[in-house]
């Protein structure tokens, strides 16, 4: 018996259907490259790769718990990308809750804002933060005219994750810096 073959999810990257400005998400439509849920899909991915870049500056299970977030934010692609999904964002954004508490539990309080910095791993983990705020603004401008989208909990959890990236850059800091108001 042969072994079956599967075909490749992805065999072309060069296919010219975008070359006019519009392309196609998984629902089958085609959408302007400016629509809210082609922005929305953009900013997942930028939010994507920033975890990846934060990934690569740290080690062992916090390397691997970023991994599993960057399949997550797949997930929610897929869901900008369909409007559907069978994931439990509601129990995502809880367990990340969660472990954004026990993080935190271990730093000093807040006294002031802190500049985004404290050595390559802190400061790449802030830039992640920003970016996962820009795909989670994106997601609620594609969610005002899609109830699904607004339904079914990724906007949480985006929210859940900026703050779990923003412990972990304070836990990752080899200092911080408080802001300095301007004085006159």
């Amino acid at each position: 018996m042969k072994p079956s073959r599967r075909r490749n999810r992805i065999d072309r990257v060069t296919t010219r259907t975008g070359d006019a400005g519009a392309t196609s998400l998984a629902d089958g439509r085609r959408y302007a490259k400016h629509h809210p849920r082609i922005e929305l899909v953009g900013c997942l991915d930028e939010a994507n790769s920033a975890l990846g870049a934060l990934a690569a500056e740290v080690a062992g299970d916090t390397a691997e718990g970023l991994t599993s977030l960057q399949s997550r934010l797949f997930d929610a692609g897929a869901v900008a990308a369909t409007g559907a999904s069978a994931v439990d964002w509601t129990a995502m954004a809880a367990a990340l809750e969660v472990d954004t508490e026990a993080l935190n539990g271990a730093l000093p309080p807040l006294e002031e804002f802190i500049l985004p910095r404290g050595g390559r791993a802190a400061a790449s983990a802030h830039l992640a933060r920003s970016v996962v705020r820009r795909a989670e603004r994106a997601w609620w401008r594609a969610a005002e005219d899609a109830d699904e989208l607004r339904e079914i909990g990724v906007g949480v959890f985006l929210n859940r994750l900026s703050d779990y990236l923003f412990v972990l850059a304070r836990t990752l800091a080899d200092s911080e810096r408080a802001w300095q108001p301007h004085r006159q």
